[in-house]
């Protein structure tokens, strides 16, 4: 295997990633198919639409794969001889469906993924009676947003266990020679039959460019035991794909179907719903009885005893090459098999027991699978909706600032259901996540959002497909140093081009922070949104409805940590290009004014810090001038903690003349002497804090973190403190409350649709940011400073020791307890007691901040695949690689 981990089969080339599970679960009710004149996606292409409407930008299936820039797709279409339509792809809640979001209504699962993806694995939970689409919306619909989601497990198809569980493998035997195996399992007490066809498309190009070449898919006449698919494309050249079964093949057209949803007459009469109306409205006519088109099928029909099994297989590869079902088919199933298990074995901590490799695994394959292929051409779908970039802005249209960008590239989605489109800051906590598995694949992300074609000209990086202008974290910087220092630990190499081609691309970012988001001059920023939904008071995307502006703690925060890292960056790079040390001065000047401005000399009423409860709020500045705190105990306020970064003397020493520069800067500017006092202690040849908090406001906001009364849950660090439960906080403008209350689990407001919650769960990225502070701190102090954990318990701790218990309550989310119970599913008996549903996990959006319940997106949301950095980091790590120093010669501030 390759030392940069890339997975089984070398891939030096990139070539093995050719076919992967780039296919989207979800394209309907995007942005990008919104040719909408209100800008409503969810209702102008429903999931209704999808089965018999060509899509412009994407395509979506279940458990498919395609080439990387899909082409062709290929993926699963199962019938059960019941539901009303074939199930081509997951269904779900619109947004104003769901009584909390948008939210997917299936139960599938990304079991196994190398890097190269040689060998993938994907289960689908098929109920045998009849899919409840009606039911699910009907009854989620009046329900309000302090009721419980209605889920498909509710409604009872589950029963007696009358559903096929639908396993879907596949295995390379060279970068373009693909096996698939099919299991399906009937897990009910009487037989059931059930329709699979193995779906093979192109995605329609040729109906928006006149002249477009248009792709074929033929029958070829096969022997008796096989069926043959020829595919030929004008980029991808000649494939076949060949089942290993004689069995008929229906055709038609990826086309839309006018005259069904509009009306109107079709060029042809082979569309996109052709195969579905065949098989379940039993219309002859709708398929091509000439046996070609740009859509198929293959038909099998599959009667299954009770606790059976049947296994269908088939291969897609080159045509010409001998592409046999038989002969070699199994060998290289065991073959890839084999070498994911050795390379997971590398990836896991020798410690490990079976359940928590197990955790580790399923996470970083629930990575590895939300990729997606992303087209988005912003100019072509500006222009679509009538504007140019000389038009005058039109109300309505979204994105109209970003006619510079095109998205045609493999992309870490959050969740390819829920969140099927990149965002800025979950893609940085995904690198993370990554580069425990792929740091290939984790630069090229980094890289991505920072090229011409997504950076905007002004140097803001692109938020997400709703909003691409919106704000949020500046945290890019902080992944690349990560994901640059990963590598070096795991392979002995520094990509110091990488680290300089990040630096560079960022330096245009922060300068449009400087710029944009400080609009006094104070160093006190409003990054506004900042992805963190609705947790504050009011909703900081819009005008604040007292007039003046938000002074937010955690954006003011947010560019302390961006300044860190970048001042990492620039001294890692000065080592081999002296020009570096004007960024090393440049930054370490930025990052002195903002911790300055938050915590400026004196008690003052105005400022982030509140000396008597010892925490950060935003401060709200009234046009009078009147500045108005607004103690709201929640990660705004721990955000201060985590800009904690600790340098080596070693590293300093590299930067010429940083002594007398800082000397010459604290002369100029004596009422930073307070934050300096750090910066000067580190060239007397000591470790170097940077850090928001000294130490006793350190202990002061620790206390809080660590209270099992507000912040730290059984399951990690909540987003607010439970504190608010008894006490919420209140604001009155013009009569009108504004309140924020705790909520543990779902969100009892519609801001920002409403489906997801920052007043009270538990969320990975900032428990990653926390708990990155404490390492960082501990580098620092040793084992000389020690706090209660947790607060008020009697036991101290060392911050090593509180960073590995944060992580051990993170991960306990996940493994099955002394009641062999797992928390994610809180009471949801089946997945905690059925052999068939125990031990497959769903990694959520955010989790209960009680009970540990997973909420939110459930399949595999990126970010939270950070427990398994946490486990690879705890697992193989110790104090000793964390401490600027050996104990005893640190020099104190």
């Amino acid at each position: 295997m390759s030392g940069e981990r890339i997975g089984p089969r070398g891939d030096d080339d990139g070539r093995w990633r050719l076919w992967g599970p780039y296919l989207s679960e979800r394209q309907w009710g995007t942005v990008r198919e919104d040719y909408s004149d209100a800008g409503d996606a969810w209702s102008y292409f429903p999931h209704d639409h999808a089965r018999s409407r060509a899509y412009r930008w994407g395509e979506d299936g279940l458990g498919g794969i395609c080439d990387e820039k899909q082409r062709l797709c290929l993926a699963l279409t199962l019938w059960n001889g019941r539901d009303p339509i074939l199930k081509e792809r997951a269904f779900g809640l619109t947004n104003s469906e769901g009584n909390h979001g948008e939210d997917v209504k299936e139960y599938y699962f990304y079991l196994d993924s190398t890097p190269s993806h040689s060998y993938l694995k994907y289960l689908y939970k098929y109920p045998q009676a009849e899919f409840p689409y009606n039911d699910l919306v009907t009854v989620n619909r009046s329900r309000t947003r302090q009721d419980f989601e209605y889920e498909l497990i509710d409604t009872g198809v589950f029963d007696d266990d009358r559903y096929f569980d639908v396993t879907v493998e596949y295995a390379k035997a060279d970068f373009d020679d693909v096996l698939a195996r099919i299991t399906v399992a009937n897990r009910g007490p009487d037989e059931a039959s059930v329709h699979v066809l193995p779906t093979l498309w192109f995605r329609n190009t040729w109906s928006w460019e006149e002249g477009a070449d248009k792709p074929r898919l033929t029958a070829v006449d096969g022997s008796r035991s096989t069926t043959t698919i020829h595919v030929e494309h004008p980029e991808l050249g000649g494939y076949d794909c060949r089942f290993a079964a004689s069995v008929p093949v229906l055709f038609t057209e990826n086309e839309t179907n006018n005259e069904r949803l509009f009306g109107t007459s079709n060029a042809s009469p082979y569309v996109k719903d052709g195969i579905g109306r065949y098989v379940v409205d039993g219309e002859s006519g709708a398929v091509n009885p000439a046996q070609q088109g740009t859509k198929a099928a293959a038909h099998h029909t599959l009667t299954i005893p009770a606790g059976g099994s049947e296994t269908l297989r088939l291969r897609l590869g080159p045509s010409g090459s001998k592409l046999s079902l038989a002969r070699g088919f199994d060998t290289v199933f065991k073959d890839r098999i084999a070498e994911a298990d050795a390379f997971y074995e590398e990836l896991t901590p020798k410690g490990a027991n079976e359940d928590e490799a197990r955790v580790l695994r399923q996470a970083l394959a629930g990575m590895l699978w939300t990729k997606q292929y992303y087209l988005f051409d912003l100019e072509a779908w500006l222009n679509e909706h009538g504007l140019d970039p000389w038009s005058l802005p039109r109300h309505g249209v979204r994105n109209r600032e970003w006619f510079h960008m095109v998205s045609d590239d493999i992309v870490s989605m959050p969740d390819k259901w829920e969140y099927p489109w990149f965002a800025a800051w979950d893609l940085a906590f995904h690198t993370v996540a990554l580069s425990t598995v792929d740091i290939r694949f984790a630069k090229e992300q980094l890289e991505l959002l920072l090229q011409d074609a997504y950076l905007h000209p002004n140097g803001q990086i692109p938020a997400y497909e709703w909003n691409f202008a919106d704000v949020n974290p500046p945290v890019h910087a902080w992944a690349a140093y990560f994901v640059y220092m990963m590598e070096e630990r795991t392979t002995g190499r520094a990509d110091h081009a990488f680290l300089e081609r990040a630096f560079q691309k960022l330096l245009t970012n922060f300068t449009w922070w400087v710029n944009r988001k400080d609009p006094g001059g104070r160093n006190v920023f409003q990054g506004g949104f900042l992805g963190l939904d609705n947790i504050g008071v009011f909703d900081r995307s819009a005008p604040l409805p007292t007039g003046g502006t938000l002074e937010q703690a955690d954006g003011t925060a947010w560019m302390a940590l961006y300044c860190q890292s970048m001042l990492q960056i620039a001294v890692e790079l000065v080592e081999h290009n002296p020009a570096y040390e004007e960024f090393v001065l440049k930054f370490v000047e930025h990052y002195l004014w903002i911790a300055a401005s938050m915590d400026r000399i004196g008690d003052l009423g105005d400022e982030l810090w509140d000396e008597e409860d010892g925490f950060f709020y935003d401060v709200l500045r009234l046009p009078d001038g009147q500045a108005v705190r607004l103690k709201v105990r929640s990660l705004v306020g721990l955000l201060p903690l985590c800009a904690a970064t600790v340098f080596r003397p070693q590293q300093l020493a590299k930067v010429a003349g940083l002594g007398e520069r800082l000397r010459r800067f604290a002369d100029r500017h004596p009422s930073l002497s307070v934050t300096l006092a750090s910066a000067q202690a580190g060239v007397t040849g000591g470790p170097r804090l940077l850090s928001v908090v000294d130490e006793k406001k350190l202990l002061r906001v620790l206390g809080h973190l660590l209270s099992e009364d507000e912040f730290l849950s059984p399951y990690g660090i909540r987003s607010l403190s439970r504190h608010h439960a008894e006490h919420p906080y209140s604001f009155w403008v013009h009569g009108e409350e504004y309140r924020v209350g705790y909520l543990p689990a779902e969100s009892d407001t519609g801001m920002f649709g409403g489906n997801s919650n920052w007043r009270g769960p538990v969320w990975f990225p900032m428990n990653a940011l926390v708990i990155r502070a404490l390492l960082n701190l501990y580098g620092f102090y040793g084992d000389e400073l020690t706090v209660e954990c947790p607060t008020g318990s009697g036991t101290r701790m060392t911050l090593f020791e509180v960073a590995r218990e944060i992580s051990d309550r993170l991960t306990r989310l996940f493994l099955r307890g002394e009641d062999g119970r797992r928390p994610v599913y809180g009471g949801q008996g089946k997945f905690q007691d059925d052999a068939h549903w125990r031990d497959l996990i769903s990694f959520h959006e955010y989790f209960h901040g009680d009970n540990g319940a997973g909420i939110g997106a459930a399949h595999q949301t990126g970010w939270t695949g950070l427990v398994a950095t946490l486990m690879t980091v705890f697992g193989t790590l110790t104090p000793g690689d964390f401490l600027a120093e050996p104990a005893g010669r640190r020099t104190k501030r």
